[in-house]
């Protein structure tokens, strides 16, 4: 048993291989062509053709993580279908490879694909894509945006409540642009405090060019004022931290599960609405776990039945099943967030699914037939 599951082992692992360069270098493609536009536009700096070719080989961790349970799949349809054609794999059944073995056999090999997956989606692709992000600023010259509006933090000292909003966060950790709104216990807003840079210090951020209005409405309407007043230099005391903000300025799929979990904790303590992380989060979680379902749903194509005819129809149709669990998984993500769902149900459904999908198929074709 151990030269059998050398063979499929060494088979799979080559065909996942080759099918992940091929779809990492078709990204690497699109990714190169669609920064070939920054490329000589004004403001872009020193940004060339060398930078643009760093950074979209920085991009190939997420890339990856993103394609491996679909790599695996397609690997392990083609490598199922061709023993299955070459009738190798009826010789293995005669040697002692029952269903039941063939599935924990591959059943260990996507394991080790799960850790691959969340090693790669939890360390290797968060590195890659800060490195990236500030090698694209330190050579354009810009900040690294989070949208339009920035990113927004919440904060409560005492009774009083804080709304911070971060447009950007420049390579060196300086906030660009920083607005701070202050809240008493009823919720009116009683200041506004504007920067335009702040540096955050342990225990506070120092912030530098601010202008800072205070709302009097205690008085009657017709006597409310506002008082502005202009400062070189202020010292805002809080406990957000840098990375706190850092976080809040990443997508939630290029974070850390770790990351995610302590900036929920955060949202939660704070009064903010957590349900986007906490489904990331939660995909996270259950992402790596698909290649096992990709395995097992593979299994059933070794126990078809064809001699002539090609493995080209059943690798297209493993395609196209990685691709609409693919296209499931993002689905779910934003049906979960706009209707309120439990994040973890909105997480593991697609996972859920396939996984009932590759049982009736494994109970159908390999032990009923």
């Amino acid at each position: 048993m151990k030269t059998i599951r050398r063979l499929i082992y060494v088979e799979v692992l080559k065909a996942v291989a080759f099918v992940t360069l091929g779809f990492l270098s078709l990204f690497f493609f699109f990714d190169f062509v669609d920064e070939l536009q920054s490329i000589g536009k004004p403001g872009s700096g020193a940004y060339g053709a060398a930078q643009a070719l760093v950074f979209v080989t920085l991009l190939i961790p997420s890339h990856l993580y993103e394609l491996l349970p679909i790599t695996v799949l397609i690997g392990t349809i083609f490598v199922m279908a061709r023993l299955a054609q070459s009738s190798e794999y009826t010789i293995l059944r005669t040697s002692g490879l029952g269903p039941w073995r063939a599935l924990r056999t591959l059943l260990v090999l996507g394991l080790g694909f799960v850790f691959l997956t969340f090693a790669v989606g939890d360390y290797i692709s968060p590195a890659s894509d800060r490195t990236a992000q500030l090698l694209k600023s330190r050579y354009q010259g810009v900040f690294t945006l989070a949208g339009n509006t920035g990113a927004w933090l919440k904060e409560k000292q005492g009774d009083m409540s804080y709304a911070v909003n971060v447009v950007s966060m420049a390579r060196d950790g300086t906030l660009k642009s920083p607005r701070i709104f202050e809240f008493d216990g009823k919720g009116f807003v009683t200041s506004q405090t504007t920067a335009s840079f702040a540096r955050i210090v342990d225990g506070y951020w120092a912030l530098f060019g601010v202008e800072q209005q205070q709302y009097d409405t205690r008085n009657a309407a017709d006597r409310a004022r506002i008082v502005t007043t202009k400062l070189p230099a202020l010292d805002w005391p809080s406990s957000l931290t840098r990375e706190m903000v850092s976080v809040a300025l990443l997508r939630p799929d290029r974070m850390r599960t770790l990351d995610l979990f302590e900036y929920i904790q955060h949202l939660n303590a704070n009064g903010q609405t957590a349900q986007r992380y906490e489904i990331e989060f939660w995909r996270k979680v259950f992402y790596p776990l698909s290649c096992l379902v990709m395995v097992v749903l593979a299994l059933p194509f070794a126990y078809l039945h064809f001699r002539q005819a090609g493995i080209t129809a059943y690798v297209f149709g493993g395609v196209m099943i990685g691709i609409s669990f693919f296209l499931l998984n993002n689905v779910f993500g934003y049906l979960g967030n706009l209707s309120n769902w439990r994040p973890w149900i909105t997480a593991a459904a697609p996972g859920l699914i396939y996984t009932v999908m590759s049982l009736a198929a494994f109970s159908w074709l390999v032990l009923r037939r």
